[in-house]
Protein backbone atom coordinates (compact mmCIF):
# COMPACT_ATOMS: atom_id res chain seq x y z
CA UNK A 1 0.00 0.00 0.00
CA UNK A 2 1.16 2.85 -1.16
CA UNK A 3 0.79 6.19 1.37
CA UNK A 4 2.60 9.49 2.66
CA UNK A 5 4.98 9.04 5.81
CA UNK A 6 4.32 11.43 8.28
CA UNK A 7 7.67 11.70 8.94
CA UNK A 8 11.19 11.57 6.77
CA UNK A 9 14.02 9.92 8.95
CA UNK A 10 17.35 10.10 7.77
CA UNK A 11 20.75 9.06 9.52
CA UNK A 12 23.15 11.78 9.24
CA UNK A 13 26.09 13.23 10.56
CA UNK A 14 25.87 14.87 13.92
CA UNK A 15 28.16 16.24 16.75
CA UNK A 16 27.84 14.65 19.80
CA UNK A 17 29.80 14.92 22.89
CA UNK A 18 31.58 11.54 24.07
CA UNK A 19 32.28 11.88 28.25
CA UNK A 20 34.94 9.24 28.57
CA UNK A 21 34.36 8.10 32.52
CA UNK A 22 37.98 7.14 33.79
CA UNK A 23 36.94 7.39 37.33
CA UNK A 24 33.44 6.52 38.43
CA UNK A 25 32.75 9.21 41.00
CA UNK A 26 29.70 10.65 40.67
CA UNK A 27 29.93 13.91 42.78
CA UNK A 28 33.16 14.53 40.75
CA UNK A 29 31.79 13.94 37.15
CA UNK A 30 28.85 16.48 37.99
CA UNK A 31 31.32 19.03 39.34
CA UNK A 32 33.29 18.50 36.46
CA UNK A 33 30.32 18.64 33.98
CA UNK A 34 28.61 21.83 35.64
CA UNK A 35 32.11 24.08 35.18
CA UNK A 36 32.35 23.26 31.41
CA UNK A 37 28.83 24.42 31.34
CA UNK A 38 29.75 27.33 33.34
CA UNK A 39 32.81 28.24 31.22
CA UNK A 40 31.32 27.73 27.92
CA UNK A 41 27.36 27.93 27.72
CA UNK A 42 26.92 28.25 24.05
CA UNK A 43 28.97 25.21 23.42
CA UNK A 44 28.11 22.77 26.50
CA UNK A 45 24.47 24.08 28.14
CA UNK A 46 21.79 21.55 27.08
CA UNK A 47 24.67 19.56 24.60
CA UNK A 48 24.12 16.07 23.69
CA UNK A 49 26.27 13.51 25.67
CA UNK A 50 27.50 9.74 25.20
CA UNK A 51 28.29 8.54 28.42
CA UNK A 52 31.39 6.13 27.73
CA UNK A 53 32.11 3.30 30.34
CA UNK A 54 34.93 1.89 28.21
CA UNK A 55 37.28 3.72 29.99
CA UNK A 56 36.61 1.24 33.19
CA UNK A 57 37.79 -2.09 34.37
CA UNK A 58 34.02 -3.10 35.46
CA UNK A 59 31.20 -2.11 33.50
CA UNK A 60 28.84 -0.01 36.39
CA UNK A 61 25.35 -1.55 38.16
CA UNK A 62 22.03 0.16 36.52
CA UNK A 63 21.91 2.28 40.19
CA UNK A 64 25.09 3.93 39.57
CA UNK A 65 24.71 4.43 36.10
CA UNK A 66 21.08 6.06 36.85
CA UNK A 67 22.24 8.11 39.28
CA UNK A 68 25.18 9.36 37.24
CA UNK A 69 23.10 10.05 34.15
CA UNK A 70 20.83 12.01 36.30
CA UNK A 71 23.70 14.31 38.14
CA UNK A 72 24.53 15.28 34.91
CA UNK A 73 21.25 16.38 33.83
CA UNK A 74 21.52 18.29 36.56
CA UNK A 75 24.58 20.04 35.60
CA UNK A 76 23.12 21.35 32.58
CA UNK A 77 23.85 18.67 29.81
CA UNK A 78 21.54 15.85 28.42
CA UNK A 79 23.14 12.07 28.42
CA UNK A 80 21.64 10.58 24.91
CA UNK A 81 22.84 7.29 24.91
CA UNK A 82 25.81 4.91 25.99
CA UNK A 83 28.97 4.30 23.88
CA UNK A 84 28.65 0.92 22.27
CA UNK A 85 31.25 -1.70 24.17
CA UNK A 86 31.03 -4.87 25.89
CA UNK A 87 27.38 -7.04 26.33
CA UNK A 88 27.29 -6.20 30.01
CA UNK A 89 27.43 -2.48 28.29
CA UNK A 90 24.43 -3.52 25.83
CA UNK A 91 22.70 -4.75 28.98
CA UNK A 92 23.09 -1.69 30.30
CA UNK A 93 21.82 0.67 28.03
CA UNK A 94 18.44 -1.46 28.25
CA UNK A 95 17.93 -0.88 31.62
CA UNK A 96 18.38 2.83 31.60
CA UNK A 97 15.87 2.95 28.75
CA UNK A 98 19.15 4.02 26.10
CA UNK A 99 20.62 3.47 23.00
CA UNK A 100 23.90 2.70 22.39
CA UNK A 101 25.68 4.85 19.70
CA UNK A 102 27.19 2.56 17.17
CA UNK A 103 29.29 6.05 16.24
CA UNK A 104 31.80 5.02 19.12
CA UNK A 105 32.16 0.91 17.92
CA UNK A 106 35.38 0.98 16.64
CA UNK A 107 37.10 2.64 19.81
CA UNK A 108 35.87 -0.96 21.52
CA UNK A 109 35.97 -3.61 18.33
CA UNK A 110 39.71 -5.49 18.21
CA UNK A 111 41.18 -5.02 14.77
CA UNK A 112 41.25 -8.45 12.36
CA UNK A 113 43.93 -10.44 13.64
CA UNK A 114 43.72 -9.33 17.19
CA UNK A 115 42.85 -10.79 20.51
CA UNK A 116 39.72 -9.32 22.27
CA UNK A 117 40.77 -6.65 25.33
CA UNK A 118 38.41 -9.07 27.85
CA UNK A 119 40.54 -12.52 26.63
CA UNK A 120 43.04 -13.50 28.78
CA UNK A 121 47.14 -14.04 27.63
CA UNK A 122 46.95 -17.75 27.63
CA UNK A 123 43.35 -17.74 25.84
CA UNK A 124 44.55 -15.57 23.48
CA UNK A 125 47.77 -16.73 22.53
CA UNK A 126 45.83 -20.50 22.76
CA UNK A 127 43.47 -19.11 20.33
CA UNK A 128 45.89 -17.36 17.81
CA UNK A 129 48.05 -21.08 17.79
CA UNK A 130 44.80 -22.97 16.98
CA UNK A 131 44.05 -20.06 14.12
CA UNK A 132 47.97 -20.62 12.82
CA UNK A 133 47.31 -24.63 12.36
CA UNK A 134 44.04 -24.48 11.19
CA UNK A 135 44.14 -21.84 8.43
CA UNK A 136 44.36 -22.55 5.06
CA UNK A 137 47.10 -21.26 3.37
CA UNK A 138 45.67 -18.44 1.14
CA UNK A 139 46.18 -18.25 -2.45
CA UNK A 140 49.00 -15.99 -4.06
CA UNK A 141 47.37 -12.85 -5.03
CA UNK A 142 47.99 -10.01 -7.58
CA UNK A 143 49.75 -6.80 -5.97
CA UNK A 144 47.01 -4.22 -5.47
CA UNK A 145 46.95 -1.09 -7.49
CA UNK A 146 48.22 1.91 -5.90
CA UNK A 147 45.81 3.80 -4.03
CA UNK A 148 44.83 7.40 -5.53
CA UNK A 149 44.90 9.94 -3.00
CA UNK A 150 42.13 11.91 -1.78
CA UNK A 151 42.15 15.62 -2.20
CA UNK A 152 41.65 17.80 0.25
CA UNK A 153 38.30 19.62 0.61
CA UNK A 154 38.44 23.06 -0.65
CA UNK A 155 35.82 25.58 0.69
CA UNK A 156 36.22 29.00 -0.80
CA UNK A 157 32.70 30.72 0.49
CA UNK A 158 32.12 31.68 4.31
CA UNK A 159 31.11 29.25 6.59
CA UNK A 160 28.25 30.95 8.11
CA UNK A 161 26.60 30.92 11.57
CA UNK A 162 24.52 27.10 11.81
CA UNK A 163 26.40 25.51 9.18
CA UNK A 164 28.17 22.90 9.57
CA UNK A 165 31.31 21.30 6.97
CA UNK A 166 32.64 17.81 7.31
CA UNK A 167 36.27 16.92 5.70
CA UNK A 168 35.65 12.66 5.74
CA UNK A 169 39.04 11.31 5.42
CA UNK A 170 40.62 13.67 4.35
CA UNK A 171 42.13 17.41 5.06
CA UNK A 172 39.76 20.61 4.85
CA UNK A 173 40.87 24.01 3.38
CA UNK A 174 38.77 27.17 4.24
CA UNK A 175 39.87 29.99 1.98
CA UNK A 176 37.17 32.59 3.83
CA UNK A 177 36.22 32.84 7.19
CA UNK A 178 34.83 30.66 9.80
CA UNK A 179 31.80 32.64 11.19
CA UNK A 180 30.89 32.45 15.02
CA UNK A 181 28.50 29.66 15.90
CA UNK A 182 29.65 28.16 12.57
CA UNK A 183 31.40 24.22 12.97
CA UNK A 184 34.02 22.67 10.64
CA UNK A 185 35.59 19.04 11.16
CA UNK A 186 37.76 16.96 9.31
CA UNK A 187 39.36 13.61 10.03
CA UNK A 188 42.89 15.11 8.76
CA UNK A 189 43.67 18.64 9.36
CA UNK A 190 41.96 21.94 8.45
CA UNK A 191 44.00 24.86 7.65
CA UNK A 192 41.36 28.62 7.90
CA UNK A 193 42.95 31.66 5.35
CA UNK A 194 40.25 33.85 7.16
CA UNK A 195 39.32 34.66 10.54
CA UNK A 196 38.03 31.60 12.98
CA UNK A 197 35.50 32.36 14.88
CA UNK A 198 33.42 29.09 15.73
CA UNK A 199 34.59 26.24 16.32
CA UNK A 200 36.96 23.49 14.53
CA UNK A 201 37.39 20.02 15.11
CA UNK A 202 40.32 18.07 13.94
CA UNK A 203 41.33 14.61 13.51
CA UNK A 204 37.56 13.56 14.16
CA UNK A 205 38.15 10.00 13.83
CA UNK A 206 41.20 9.97 16.54
CA UNK A 207 43.83 10.87 14.61
CA UNK A 208 46.22 13.11 16.83
CA UNK A 209 48.73 14.15 13.82
CA UNK A 210 46.47 16.82 12.66
CA UNK A 211 46.68 19.84 13.58
CA UNK A 212 44.52 23.13 13.38
CA UNK A 213 46.24 26.22 11.52
CA UNK A 214 44.53 29.73 11.66
CA UNK A 215 45.68 32.90 10.49
CA UNK A 216 42.61 35.31 12.68
CA UNK A 217 42.16 32.80 16.04
CA UNK A 218 39.09 34.01 17.91
CA UNK A 219 37.92 30.59 17.95
CA UNK A 220 34.69 29.37 20.57
CA UNK A 221 36.25 25.91 20.35
CA UNK A 222 39.17 23.97 18.83
CA UNK A 223 39.96 20.46 19.20
CA UNK A 224 42.65 17.66 17.62
CA UNK A 225 41.27 13.84 17.92
CA UNK A 226 38.63 14.71 21.09
CA UNK A 227 41.66 17.03 23.31
CA UNK A 228 39.60 20.77 22.94
CA UNK A 229 40.20 24.03 24.21
CA UNK A 230 37.29 26.94 25.06
CA UNK A 231 38.40 30.06 24.05
CA UNK A 232 38.42 31.26 27.68
CA UNK A 233 41.39 29.18 28.61
CA UNK A 234 43.27 30.59 25.40
CA UNK A 235 45.73 33.16 26.56
CA UNK A 236 44.36 36.50 25.49
CA UNK A 237 47.90 37.55 23.39
CA UNK A 238 47.44 34.64 20.79
CA UNK A 239 43.25 36.14 20.04
CA UNK A 240 43.09 38.03 16.35
CA UNK A 241 46.91 36.33 15.85
CA UNK A 242 48.36 33.19 13.47
CA UNK A 243 48.27 29.97 15.07
CA UNK A 244 48.58 26.33 15.27
CA UNK A 245 46.78 23.56 17.13
CA UNK A 246 48.27 20.53 17.41
CA UNK A 247 49.17 17.57 20.33
CA UNK A 248 52.29 16.99 22.28
CA UNK A 249 52.37 14.24 24.89
CA UNK A 250 48.33 13.88 24.87
CA UNK A 251 48.20 17.47 25.51
CA UNK A 252 46.55 20.07 23.35
CA UNK A 253 48.64 23.21 22.40
CA UNK A 254 47.85 26.60 20.79
CA UNK A 255 51.53 28.47 19.77
CA UNK A 256 51.67 31.42 17.34
CA UNK A 257 52.69 30.65 14.20
CA UNK A 258 56.44 32.17 13.41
Amino acid sequence: MDYEPAGELKIGQVGIANLRVRTLDVAQLAAEMRERVARAPKLFARAAVVVDFGGLAKTPDQATAQSLIDALREAGVLPVALAYGTSDNDALAQQLGLPLLAKFRASYEPSPGSASPHVGAAEAANEAATKSVAAPVAPAREAPAPAVSEPGLVQLAPVRSGQELYAEHRDLTVVAAVGAGAEVIADGSIHIYGALRGRALAGAQGNEKARIFCREFHAELVAVAGHYKVLDEIPRELRGKPVQVWLDGGQLRVDPME
